[in-house]
């Protein structure tokens, strides 16, 4: 099953800054997503997506707002429409005329599933969090404190260990790091120090 999507240009220009609010996505996600472990993954992304661009990229709220909906929809159609996946949230946002940064966003968060390859910071970063913010929530189900204590060395040490949470890519994980420039223990400090808030 190929989920290459074939197209490299999303959206339309004068749909620039165009974004759903928060309402919006929530109903999209509630009624797109109907399982909890996935719709939780999707919140922590969105979250991770939005304190990085206010931390570390220094953006206004309104650029916050479009790292925010590019992290939470991400992975919109996987639930319902695996073999569809990137595909038909693109379309249904095209449709609603968001901005095609956020839609290029959600195509580039795995180039090598999709064909798309992350260009901007929002690609890049979308890109990086989205397999590692997986890898370390297992990590925090499996201590009795969850992300109370979590050390950058645990997380590291799992990473290492292919049997758990098998089917995260450590290959993509360190692909996305690497093309966002970003040091994996910066990342997976980041993820630790914020990850726990998402709601």
């Amino acid at each position: 099953m190929s989920m290459i999507i074939g197209r490299q240009e999303f959206g339309r220009p004068e749909d620039a800054g165009k974004v759903l609010t928060t309402e919006e996505a929530f109903t999209l996600l509630n009624e797109w997503v109907l399982n909890p472990r996935l719709q939780l993954h999707m919140k922590q992304v969105g979250h991770l997506m939005k304190e990085w661009a206010k931390e570390k990229e220094s953006l206004n709220d309104a650029d916050q707002h479009r790292w925010y909906i590019a992290g939470l929809l991400h992975d919109a159609d996987w639930d319902q429409w695996p073999e569809s996946h990137c595909k038909r949230i693109i379309e249904e946002l095209e449709r609603r005329h968001v901005d095609p940064e956020v839609i290029h966003a959600i195509a580039s968060h795995g180039p090598v599933h999709f064909g798309v390859e992350p260009v901007t910071r929002m690609d890049k970063m979308l890109y990086a969090f989205d397999e590692l913010s997986g890898l370390v929530h297992a990590y925090s189900l499996m201590r009795p404190t969850g992300y109370d204590g979590m050390e950058l060395k645990g997380v590291k040490k799992r990473l290492k260990e292919k049997y758990f949470a098998a089917n995260v890519s450590r290959e993509e994980i360190q692909d996305a790091a690497d093309r966002a420039a970003v040091p994996l223990e910066e990342l997976i400090q980041f993820i630790i120090s914020h990850q726990k808030n998402a709601v």
